[in-house]
């Protein structure tokens, strides 16, 4: 056993909403010794777009820090100080432990060669109470230096790793796979740092998790075995995920820990961070993918996401951050959705109805509301007490369940009252400020602080001001709609008040209010490569692979020879469009199906096109963060004419889309809840070309292509066809 420690972490790594490339998986490494600890007081963020992006060379092996799972060296040290000074809720929870059936010196172990979840013959339950009494031993002997529950906890780590070959059964074996996986790569890790245990013993049970969990593990990433993408529910993506990061850390495996970084946040799985959140409301109230489902499993994914996040927090990443704390806001869902008022009655929450390949979900599920499970201070104690932000939901839920047990079932490893509550830290300025336009009104959310009690709303026509108050004294739901907007640019902060003062304002969000040019693409250039943005906004496109220059309706257009000819517009295009308007003249030599006027995504996950013909025949608008399966979309009456200049355009304001041909309606839906900035980054924005292989590229001409901030009504739309 090395006795050498890496120096503290001093920053961490805080990612944007884009994402990072998948890492190649190597052959199994092993290895015997580890040792070192990380401490997150005073550790600063930093805010990087990619992995190691402004390395230049190889990038230098990442040294992992251990024990750094659920649990770090200096969380124990706050643990074992906390329970000897008698102090609360740490004793509390600490009595939770030891009075635990599963942390007693008199168990022994029950090894089993193959186990099964799922089908004939099912044992897995002799595998998961195994592992909580090698977790909850653990943790006595880290709190109480009492080595007999260190040699205890070792003997059933040992007992299953000299046994173990096989996770069986019908598809739960992957459930069985992912969460009893994390869970024994966590009791290991903590088990690592005690000199008793032979590195020969540990290298044996890294063995293990690595030729038996890990298969299995990636298997379901990148197979969802052999059912379509959303077949599976947020909670199967999860497990999977904290399995495979908690074995990369168990093992020193960077490829494996950076297959499941990168998978929870660019993966088309539904436990990836934008299909687990599957929708943010106002206030920062992110539905749970499964809160149409039941509550149950709506808080199992809680659980295992919490854990995911902490187990990269704990390596420097943060998870929990990532894309404006998406985790938090549907922690804060479904906290809020299974807590009680003073009445009795269940708290509301919002919800926009859900699809995927076997569910059509339309409200919001009560089946198992109000259930408790041990995984909310975990959560609460990040958000709230190690990085000041208002978590109010949470902190309910956690209160009801201290002290953590760890549930009986299996599901999760519990006892967080005692292994995450920290001191109270007191937030300073509000974070995560959002604002949209949507219907015509300006649509705030922002994240609060610590200890606030209520939030003030200023506005300014200048980024630094000077700010005009629109509103002060909201609590509660952290959200505003600003009904007073003229036309123009705005900037709003949002302040806090705690203790009779007032803090400093929180980072502006700028918001483009009535209607304004977003991108103008002439197509007048007639040579070179490049399709200029007359709109000023720097949204030029890039003719690619076969597109060329034409004749155009006035002046010249865009040819597309429908195969692989395309525009390229840059990245992210659309991602400050809530309210806005499309508008274009499409010439097509062919209508052939599912060809593409426009396509703008980041793969078949998400996207919002128009096609000149669907399968059915007709002019379709299409918009999902959900793959196909999810789109909500506007059909027209008929399909594009051929052999004919047409101009075509599309409006969103707020939820009321409408499709027009040569400015008459044709299509309308006042029920589309999602908006071009929800399709989250978007790196695949292009004229003429679909985001999936298989479909056709535009046999037609394109010209003259116009994006708008706002919806314009009838009447502009024919005055725009006569400039």
């Amino acid at each position: 056993m090395s006795d050498s420690k890496p120096p503290l972490l001093s920053k961490r790594r805080q990612f944007c909403a884009g994402g990072v490339s998948l890492a190649a998986l190597g052959s199994l490494g092993l290895t015997g010794c580890g040792g070192g600890s990380v401490d997150d007081a005073g550790s600063s963020i930093k805010v990087i777009e990619s992995k190691r992006s402004n390395t230049v060379g190889p990038a230098a092996p990442r040294r992992f820090v251990h024990p750094g799972l659920l649990h770090t060296a200096a969380d124990f040290e706050r643990m074992r100080a906390k329970v000897a000074a008698n102090a609360e809720p740490w004793t509390s929870g600490w009595k939770a432990l030891l009075a635990s059936g599963r942390a007693q010196l008199n168990t022994t172990p029950r090894p089993l060669e193959t186990v099964i979840r799922g089908g004939a013959g099912q044992n897995f339950a002799q595998m998961y109470i195994d592992i909580a009494r090698a977790y909850q031993l653990a943790l006595r002997w880290k709190v109480s230096g009492d080595d007999a529950c260190a040699e205890r906890a070792i003997a059933f780590l040992n007992a299953w790793s000299a046994t173990l070959t096989t996770i069986s059964g019908n598809a739960d074996r992957f459930l069985a796979d992912g969460i009893y996986g994390y869970q024994f790569a966590n009791a290991a890790e903590i088990m690592r740092t005690y000199a008793g245990w032979a590195p020969a013993d540990l290298a044996r049970f890294q063995h293990m998790m690595l030729t038996v969990f890990y298969p299995l593990n990636h298997q379901f990433l990148v197979q969802h075995n052999g059912a379509e993408i959303t077949n599976y529910w947020a909670a199967w993506d999860q497990c999977t995920l904290a399995s495979i990061l908690a074995i990369g850390v168990l093992c020193d495996r960077e490829d494996l820990y950076d297959e499941a970084l990168n998978y929870y946040m660019t993966g088309p799985g539904n436990g990836a961070s934008s299909q687990a959140v599957y929708y943010v409301h106002p206030g920062h109230l992110g539905q749970w993918q499964e809160s149409g489902r039941d509550q149950g499993h709506a808080t199992l994914g809680i659980g295992l996401a919490g854990a995911f996040c902490e187990m990269a927090w704990n390596q420097g990443d943060d998870m929990y951050g990532y894309d404006n704390n998406r985790f938090l806001a549907g922690a804060e869902y479904v906290a809020r959705s299974n807590l009680r008022d003073a009445a009795g009655a269940f708290y509301p929450v919002p919800y926009t109805p859900y699809q995927n390949i076997n569910a059509s979900q339309g409200a919001f599920s009560p089946t198992a509301q109000g259930i408790l499970r041990p995984v909310w201070d975990m959560v609460h104690q990040h958000y709230v007490n190690r990085r000041g932000l208002a978590a109010p939901w949470t902190g309910a839920q956690a209160l009801q369940t201290r002290p953590e047990g760890d549930g009986g079932n299996g599901d999760q490893l519990g006892f967080g009252t005692l292994t995450f509550t920290r001191d109270s830290l007191t937030g300073s300025i509000p974070s995560g400020l959002t604002a949209h336009q949507s219907a015509g009104k300006v649509v705030l959310s922002w994240w609060g602080c610590a200890q606030a009690s209520s939030y003030t709303v200023k506005r300014a026509t200048a980024l630094g001001g000077p700010y005009k108050t629109l509103a002060s004294g909201i609590a509660g739901l952290l959200s505003y709609t600003d009904t007073s907007t003229p036309a123009g640019v705005f900037y709003y902060v949002v302040t806090a008040h705690a203790a009779g003062k007032e803090s400093a304002p929180s980072v502006a969000a700028r918001v483009i209010t009535g209607l304004a040019p977003h991108t103008r693409l002439k197509m007048d250039e007639g040579s070179g490569t490049v399709a200029a943005d007359a709109s000023g906004n720097g949204h030029a496109g890039t003719l690619a692979r076969g597109a060329t220059w034409s004749a155009g309706r006035a002046g010249r257009a865009v040819a597309f020879d429908g195969a692989a000819g395309h525009v390229s517009l840059p990245h992210n295009l659309v991602a400050d469009l809530a309210d806005f308007t499309v508008a274009t003249w499409v010439y097509l030599n062919a209508a052939t199906p599912w060809s593409r006027v426009f396509d703008f995504g980041s793969g078949p996950g998400h996207y919002m096109m128009l096609t000149p013909r669907n399968n059915k025949g007709v002019l379709r608008f299409g918009i999902t963060t959900n793959f196909p399966a999810g789109e909500q979309g506007i059909s027209g009456n008929a399909a594009l004419p051929v052999g004919q200049w047409v101009h075509v355009a599309l409006t969103l304001s707020g939820s009321t889309g409408i499709l027009y041909v040569n400015g008459a309606e044709v299509g309308r839906n006042a029920a589309l809840a999602l908006a071009p900035f929800r399709l989250g980054p978007t790196t695949q924005n292009w004229l003429g070309r679909s985001q999936f292989p298989t479909d056709p590229g535009l046999n037609g001409n394109i010209d003259d292509f116009r994006l708008f901030h706002g919806a314009l009504g009838a009447a502009e739309l024919a005055a725009l066809m006569r400039t």
